[in-house]
């Protein structure tokens, strides 16, 4: 501990016998680094906050609102963009004396530096510009910060909000272009589709649809068997009960009303019919056309019925016979047509795979082409609405909360904190000197260094004697070293004087 005592003892000893080269070295030190500080230009931040209000409840009443978390995003990454800042260099002092491009975009780069866009809140967003240009003055880079702030919030004005309105009609222009060529598509695709279903009618729509044609024939084709099995079945039970039934009942004598009486009904029926304006189509005239000539054909056959009363129960039965005899005949008709439907789409569905893949591919291709269509103009139609709910009630918006102003005071650099570690550093540094130069002389301090130096023992050390005038010399070389620190303290006191008065006077 010792050891350590006498080393400090004599680092002090080597100092203050060189205080002269201490003083001077801090004294240059101190003045070069004042005068670098007074050249660093201050810089002024000015700040503005912006609230974005995504609370648009009519569009998304309408179900057309956007993202309000994704437009927020898009503004902080855009407005600090290479583009905006162009536009805020050129309309604003920054761009003076830019003329070509390389300059510009060292500007720009320079400037995207000093601009921040920080988030506070979801939405809530902080702008800030530092802006410290060594040619102006204080109170003209105090003025630019604003300005750039300012030009910012412009540009914001101008891209999310008029601008949104600008980007929903280049957005409808798109859409109608597109429709305009999907339109085109979706003809000649409808043009191609017909011209196939005209040369195969039976593959309208693909191999699907043939498929469920040919399903849907068989399921007719068996309900038509189904029904005729049951028509056969009633006309053959007519049958019996009409073989079990007299013509004519014993006692009486009258007319004959056999195949005859019931021919006469019949025809008296058909001409009712006629009367009431039906035509030969209709179905009721063609099914008793149908049991005129049925009767006509068993009245020849049966020649005349004499004798007896008629049986009106037998007259009966063979007008129903008749009746199912040509519901018959037409369930048969209708079985033919759907068993000669069934063989042709059968075969078509077996001679026919080509065709039937190019139908399908036809059918798919147009299905696609009018999907596409009817999406982009359900979008088209919902960006028209947007547009006018944000022209007429939107709620969607910017406030600007603080607006941007010239700021009072420099937020950089911290010229008083500077101006003192300047003053530290000289100091540290005359004192450093000072102790270097003692360590380059081959001189002593102490007995105990000597001592310690040459491993000889030191029998003794004489005391400096100092005489009156030397004396008197010490103490004006003294007060002469305390007059140049003092002189260095009041430099630095004027200095921070200096500098507080130029801050209190910006703008």
């Amino acid at each position: 501990m010792s050891d350590i005592f006498d080393e400090l003892r004599a680092a002090l000893w080597s100092v203050w016998h060189r205080r002269w080269i201490a003083i001077a070295v801090a004294w240059g030190v101190c003045v070069l680094g004042w005068l670098v500080v007074s050249m660093i230009p201050n810089t002024f931040e000015s700040k503005a906050r912006v609230y974005v209000d995504v609370q648009d409840v009519l569009s998304k009443q309408l179900g057309i609102a956007g993202d309000g978390k994704e437009e927020i995003m898009r503004v902080r990454q855009t407005l600090s963009s290479a583009k905006n800042l162009e536009k805020v260099i050129t309309s604003t002092r920054l761009g003076e004396g830019i003329t070509e491009r390389g300059a510009l975009d060292a500007a720009i780069s320079e400037l995207e530096k000093k601009v921040k866009v920080t988030s506070e809140q979801d939405n809530l967003f902080e702008i800030t510009a530092e802006i410290g240009k060594g040619d102006l003055g204080d109170a003209e880079n105090a003025v630019l910060a604003r300005d750039v702030v300012q030009k910012l919030l412009d540009i914001l004005r101008e891209e999310h909000v008029i601008g949104n309105r600008t980007g929903i009609s280049t957005a409808i222009g798109d859409l109608d272009r597109q429709l305009d060529e999907r339109k085109l598509e979706l003809e000649q695709a409808e043009q191609r589709r017909l011209a196939f279903e005209a040369q195969y009618p039976d593959l309208v729509g693909g191999s699907e649809t043939l498929s469920a044609k040919v399903q849907q024939a068989r399921t007719e084709l068996r309900n038509v068997d189904a029904d005729l099995a049951a028509a056969e079945s009633g006309l053959a039970a007519i049958g019996s009960q009409l073989a079990s039934t007299p013509r004519t009942l014993p006692g009486g004598g009258g007319p004959a009303m056999g195949p005859r009486a019931a021919l006469l009904q019949a025809q008296t029926q058909l001409a009712e019919l006629r009367a009431r304006g039906l035509t030969d189509s209709h179905p009721d005239v063609v099914s008793t056309t149908k049991q005129v000539a049925i009767l006509t054909r068993q009245a020849a056959g049966a020649g005349d019925d004499v004798g007896g009363t008629p049986n009106p129960a037998y007259a009966s039965l063979i007008a129903i016979r008749s009746e199912r005899q040509a519901s018959v005949e037409a369930l048969q008709a209708r079985r033919a047509a759907l068993q000669s439907n069934f063989a042709a789409l059968m075969a078509s569905q077996a001679s026919e795979p080509t065709v039937a893949a190019e139908a399908n591919r036809i059918s798919r291709d147009y299905d696609v082409l009018r999907q596409n269509y009817e999406k982009l103009l359900q979008d088209r139609e919902a960006l028209k609405t947007r547009g006018k709910v944000e022209d007429k009630a939107s709620q969607f918006r910017f406030d600007v909360i603080q607006q941007p102003s010239v700021p009072q005071k420099p937020a950089a650099p911290n010229r008083p904190l500077l101006l003192l570690g300047v003053l530290i550093v000289g100091l540290g540094a005359g004192v450093a000197g000072a102790y270097a130069m003692g360590q380059l002389k081959s001189s002593f301090a102490t007995p105990q260094k000597l001592e310690r130096s040459f491993d000889l023992p030191v029998i003794g050390s004489i005391s400096l004697t100092i005489s009156e005038a030397a004396r008197a010399a010490e103490k004006k070389r003294l007060k002469q070293f305390a007059g140049a620190c003092a002189g260095l303290g009041a430099m630095f006191v004027i200095l921070l004087a200096i500098e507080v008065v130029s801050v209190g006077s910006i703008a």
